[in-house]
């Protein structure tokens, strides 16, 4: 049995990128970075921050694009995978991306003024399995997240 599932929480570097397929469907690429902190054998903090490639599908990659933006926390679940293609200098390029299939926005609203107050309708904690889910009230934490 072979098993080829990610499971990340993240911030994004930049805001979505939604395009088109001459097909109809719709995609989005994201990148999202993790990092760790630890101290090493002679007592330093160190830290160290992985640049993920992300993509989506569907109405999945259109909710991302239209709420999530560079710096908004969130948590992704997918598959590894590696394309490959022959740029234009004739080299073999690579690239390894994360095919998420399930997304819950995290670290509240971005679009929140000071006081507190929603600067817009955008929902503070929205689960997202593929599709619009209902909004949840209650303050998602990472603490709270079963692994």
């Amino acid at each position: 049995m072979d098993l080829n599932r990610v499971t990340i929480i993240g911030r994004l570097t930049r805001d979505p990128e939604l395009r088109n397929l001459p097909s109809g469907k719709s995609v989005c690429t994201m990148s999202i970075a993790t990092g760790r902190t630890w101290t090493d054998a002679a007592g330093q903090k160190q830290q160290q921050s992985e640049f993920h490639n992300i993509v989506l599908w569907g109405k999945l990659g259109e909710i991302a694009n239209q709420y999530l933006r560079k710096g908004r926390q969130v948590y992704l679940e997918g598959r590894l995978q590696t394309r490959d293609w022959v740029g234009k200098d004739s080299v073999k390029r690579y690239r390894t991306e994360i095919v998420a299939d399930n997304m819950i926005m995290l670290g509240g609203n971005p679009n929140t003024s000071s006081s507190g107050a929603p600067a817009s309708s955008v929902p503070t904690y929205e689960p997202v399995v593929g599709a619009p889910a209902e909004v949840v009230e209650e303050e998602i934490k990472v603490e709270d997240i079963p692994f």
